[in-house]
């Protein structure tokens, strides 16, 4: 999945991830799906959730709700975070580690689209629109006061219908604060950079969990989502590596480019061995000479 090739140029590249969020916006929008569907798949996982002990939404928005030093800045992460992180990595991978951009923005694309087919075929509600007798809280509706949101998700306030509040399996909050960190592990070099790569998306999953809007599974999912995507990049780029141009391959095996990097050197003799002291054939006394010489 590390085919190395430069970038494209930057605005086709802007045009392509523009296109790439129109789709997410508007594939969210139309995979709202019934109400009383999503109530049923959201209570289906948190019931198998608490058949596994795994409900760890539960604690945490309890924590989130009841400690508004905590709550608070949860929300905004949640509002913000993703939108601003994920093109940051972007950029950073495009400018600074141009080898690997096209592979790490192949498998964001296909990650994302999975994502919409799981909105698609799972509309579920998460744990903040449940009845308030499950005990959930939402947190972005507790906490509006301190930002732009109101109590539809992140949505600024009165743009609720602009939004998808039962797209919630699986969570591609988890999954692209995994890709960033991914990237941020593998192409980092400096300790501070990898460090982030490893808290960014443990953070992001305690977060969407603390503030109710997703369960643990959706988390979960969302990662698998992102390994799906990116066994489908690599799939991609090892199809394309295929079709690369015939011209490019000779170019590549020419004695002006290869010679002096360990490959077999051009044949000089025809296909002709000669022995250690023989001399070239331009090197050889003509006949004429060898009589003369033979009569002296």
């Amino acid at each position: 999945m590390t085919h190395r090739q430069m970038p494209t140029r930057w605005w086709a590249e802007l045009l392509l991830l523009g296109l790439l969020y129109g789709a997410y916006t508007g594939g969210r929008l139309l995979a709202r799906g019934d109400v009383h569907l999503a109530v049923d798949h959201g209570l289906a996982i948190l019931r198998a959730e608490e058949l596994l002990g795994i409900d760890f939404e539960r604690p945490l928005n309890r924590l989130f709700t009841r400690h508004g030093p905590l709550g608070v800045p949860a929300d905004f992460v949640y509002a913000s975070l993703h939108y601003l992180v994920t093109p940051a990595v972007l950029v950073w991978l495009y400018l600074r580690r141009p080898a690997h951009y096209r592979a790490a923005r192949t498998w964001l694309i296909a990650s994302t689209l999975l994502g919409l087919v799981g909105f698609s075929l799972m509309p579920t509600c998460p744990p903040r629109l449940l009845d308030a007798a499950y005990g959930f809280t939402d947190t972005m509706a507790q906490y509006s006061a301190y930002g732009w949101w109101g109590a539809e998700a992140s949505a600024p306030r009165g743009m609720g219908g602009l939004t998808n509040q039962y797209a919630a399996m699986p969570s591609l909050h988890v999954g692209w604060a995994l890709w960033c960190g991914i990237l941020l592990w593998q192409h980092g070099r400096r300790p501070l950079v990898r460090a982030l790569g490893i808290a960014y998306p443990a953070f992001t999953a305690l977060v969407v969990m603390g503030t109710a809007n997703h369960y643990f599974l959706d988390a979960a999912a969302g990662a698998a989502v992102m390994g799906a995507g990116y066994l489908i990049a690599g799939a991609l780029s090892r199809r394309t590596a295929h079709r690369l141009p015939s011209t490019s391959q000779s170019q590549s095996q020419s004695p002006s480019r290869t010679a002096g990097f360990g490959s077999t050197p051009p044949v000089v003799s025809g296909g002709w061995d000669t022995s250690a002291r023989e001399l070239l054939p331009s090197q050889r006394p003509a006949p004429d000479d060898d009589t003369a010489a033979a009569a002296r």
